[in-house]
């Protein structure tokens, strides 16, 4: 999975997930990406309510999943989040894999909008605040000093 910053997590997909023929529920994915989207944003010091208390809220404004295989109660997963757009949106890559197999289960992306939350704007490029948390994780690339 290609991205600038990685997160993952392992789960046990518990009981209530699961239908009445022991199926992951299709809707419980958006969860689990949301879990692991957590733990990555709280890697780049920018959780939810980080964003809050910076004046932005990012709500999330297109979601695909693509169902590859089905997970069953009490399979181990692990989701994988990488962050592969942060300029203008957030674009983030989701993979769900079977704990033991590797083999794929899910895979699928969000893309979150900056909102200003005094003044309700979509913000066409991501706020500073956000640029400041994530400048340091990402890889540098030498400047015109250092390359002459």
């Amino acid at each position: 999975m290609k991205g600038i910053l990685f997160a993952e997590l392992e789960v046990e997909i518990p009981f209530h997930d699961v239908d009445s023929m022991g199926i992951t529920w299709h809707g419980n994915y958006l969860r689990y990406f949301e879990l692991v989207r957590c733990k990555l944003l709280d890697k780049i010091g920018y959780g939810y309510r980080a964003m809050q208390d910076s004046g932005y809220v990012w709500p999330i404004v297109d979601v695909q999943i693509k169902y590859v295989q089905s997970s069953t109660f009490e399979q181990r997963i692990i989701i994988k989040a990488a962050l592969v757009e942060w300029e203008n949106r957030l674009k983030i890559n989701y993979q769900v894999v079977d704990a033991q197999t590797g083999k794929r289960i899910t895979k699928g992306h969000t893309i979150q909008a900056a909102v200003d939350m005094q003044t309700q704007e979509l913000c066409f490029v991501t706020p500073d605040v956000f640029q400041q948390k994530i400048a340091h994780l990402l890889p540098q690339s030498p400047t015109a000093e250092q390359s002459e």
